[in-house]
C-alpha cells in the first residue's frame, strides 16, 4: 500500500520565491518502529480527546498518560509499545535501538 502526500519546496529565482509542488510515495512497508509509535500516539490522542469532547472528559486522563509516556521515552529510550513492536518483528527505526 503506498500513501501519497504533499512536500512544498521554496526555490528562490533572480525575480523572487516560486514554489513547486512534488508527490512523494511512501511505502507503508518502509514503516520503522519509530513511524509506528508516533502513529499510534497520534491516533490515540486524537481519539481520547475526541472522546473527552463527546463523552466523558476523564478521557483526558488518557491523554495526558500518552504523553507522559511519550516525554519519558525521550530521556529514557524506553517504551512498551516499541518493545512489543520490536518483538513482532518490526525493523527498529533511530530512536528505538
Amino acid at each position: 500500500m503506498e500513501l501519497l502526500y504533499y512536500d512544498t519546496k521554496l526555490s528562490f529565482h533572480k525575480g523572487g520565491a516560486s514554489s513547486h509542488y512534488f508527490i512523494n510515495h511512501v511505502n507503508t512497508s518502509d514503516m520503522n518502529i519509530d513511524r509506528v509509535v508516533f502513529a499510534v500516539a497520534g491516533f490515540f490522542v486524537l481519539s481520547s480527546v475526541l472522546l473527552s469532547i463527546y463523552h466523558n472528559p476523564n478521557w483526558l486522563w488518557f491523554t495526558g498518560f500518552v504523553g507522559a509516556n511519550l516525554f519519558q521515552a525521550a530521556f529514557t529510550g524506553f517504551c512498551p509499545l516499541a518493545k512489543i513492536l520490536k518483538a513482532a518483528g518490526i525493523q527498529p527505526g533511530q530512536a528505538f535501538k
